[in-house]
């Protein structure tokens, strides 16, 4: 029998009727396993918290509110009576999503009242959209004939720093939720996204918070697998809105993996499977709609197969930043200065490059960050050192990515040849020493096309012969 975490994320609880086939699903594989379920909200579920959050702490009125948790109920209400046919279980989950939005209401008005919004009230909002999700499906669950109970993250054991917003697991989680699930009993049902810090506040886990609690979970308990249960049949070459001949990945490593999501792939945040590397577990991308599909196995070391590259992925909402001047030029020390200035402004680097004439520096950091890091390079350097310091908005970058390029010579020059060929022009740059991946930046408008051309050339489309 084997130990299984399985986490559905919003598509595959979007309403009753998916409700019901996950619960269906999980019932039909819980017979040869024991299995542990994440849940994320219903699809949408969060976004609309915070952006009522948003309102209240700038003048909204009580009776929007109002409103607002009463469309929200009438939502969930409708969710489980659709998914659930036991009345007395029906009733039961109708009593705590009555009670759940009571809470949620008070904090609401606390806000509006106030005015203010602070990132503490904001995971507290934003918690509410797992806090009604799990009791629904561990009430389906129960509905079908499994024993089931649910847990938020932090009744499970998920203990965590007080950085709210982006909080970190302590280690003594994995030891609370050992003790906490195991030995399984049924089919538990725990939020993921969300944990509490050691004074009993709520928390969040920042992007990717819900497959990271999946992972967490995973190597808590010592399973043999992890399982994202997601609206795609696995990880695909690339993203199918852009080439509708994308396919499926049977197999690639947990370094591919991270690398994808890194540069732009959504299946996954690179954070997600942290805890999984941690203890070697494999993990396995899977579509709710179509679970005979075998989707994507992520694993230590992906098979030894032919393919240079496995995918080419595409990252908007970046931007390319390049200081410049001749006072750079045996200046030591420029390149740490402009990297702790960047990082003690709170900015992330998506990739780096530097001339060797060591005249310029360009960055790739994401998008509504950009004006914060140009004022903390202006403020860091005289004119005399650095003349310039500009950017632009209108890019993205694209990353191919395989551990197949790997000792492969040539990769470089099919991945800017077929650039050249196609006159699409390249602004900077990067290939990390592990050559796992080669990332490059391109204008907004040629972004697509190139993604395009790339998959062509490394025949990454159904059917190609490679």
């Amino acid at each position: 029998m084997a130990r299984l975490v399985m986490k559905f994320g919003g598509s595959s609880v979007a309403d009753g009727a998916k409700l019901r086939n996950v619960g269906e699903l999980v019932k039909s594989l819980s017979g040869e396993n024991e299995i542990v379920v994440v849940t994320s909200a219903l699809g949408g579920v969060t976004d609309d918290l915070l952006q009522c959050a948003r309102t209240s702490a700038e003048g909204g009125k009580v009776e929007d509110i109002a409103t607002f948790v009463d469309r929200l109920s009438k939502r969930h209400v409708q969710a489980l009576m659709d998914a659930v046919l036991d009345p007395d279980i029906a009733k039961e989950l109708k009593e705590i999503i009555t009670q759940r939005l009571g809470e949620l209401e008070k904090a609401y008005i606390g806000i509006c009242y106030l005015g203010e919004l602070s990132p503490r009230s904001i995971d507290r909002i934003s918690s509410f959209g797992e806090r009604l999700a799990a009791p629904i499906l561990s009430g389906v669950l129960r509905d079908l004939g499994l024993k089931s109970r649910y847990y938020s993250g932090g009744e499970a054991g998920v203990i965590t720093n007080s950085d709210y917003g982006n909080a970190k697991p302590l280690e003594k989680s994995y030891d609370l939720l050992s003790s906490r699930l195991t030995p399984i009993d049924g089919v538990p049902v725990v939020t993921g996204f969300i944990g509490e810090d050691e004074r009993g506040n709520i928390t969040t886990l920042g992007r990717g918070g819900s497959d990271f609690s999946a992972s967490l979970i995973g190597a808590a308990i010592g399973a043999d697998e992890i399982w994202f249960w997601k609206d795609t049949t696995g990880v695909l070459t690339t993203d199918p809105k852009i080439v509708s001949e994308a396919k499926n990945i049977p197999v690639i490593s947990y370094r591919e993996a991270m690398e994808m999501s890194y540069f732009g792939a959504k299946v996954l945040h690179p954070r997600a499977i942290e805890p999984a590397i941690r203890n070697g577990i494999p993990v396995r991308v899977k579509c709710t709609f179509d679970p005979q599909d075998p989707g994507t196995l992520i694993v230590k070391e992906g098979m030894a197969r032919e393919d240079v590259i496995k995918a080419v992925t595409l990252s908007k909402k970046v931007a390319l930043l390049t200081i410049s001047g001749a006072g750079m030029i045996g200046t030591p020390g420029i390149a740490a200065r402009a990297f702790s200035a960047l990082a003690n402004a709170g900015v992330n680097i998506v990739m780096i490059s530097q001339g060797s004439s060591e005249a310029n520096i360009s960055v790739v950091v994401d998008e509504p960050q950009v004006e914060a890091a140009e004022i903390a390079l202006r403020a860091e350097f005289p004119t005399t050192i650095v003349r310039e310091v500009s950017h632009n908005k209108d890019v993205a970058v694209i990353a191919v990515v395989g551990a197949g390029m790997v000792g492969t010579p040539g990769v470089a020059g099919r991945v800017f040849g077929a650039m050249g060929r196609s006159k699409i022009n390249v602004l900077m740059i990067s290939q990390g020493s592990s050559e796992h991946n080669i990332s490059f930046v391109v204008s907004i408008g040629e972004a697509e096309r190139a993604v395009q051309e790339l998959h062509r050339e490394f025949g990454l489309e159904s059917g190609a012969k490679r």
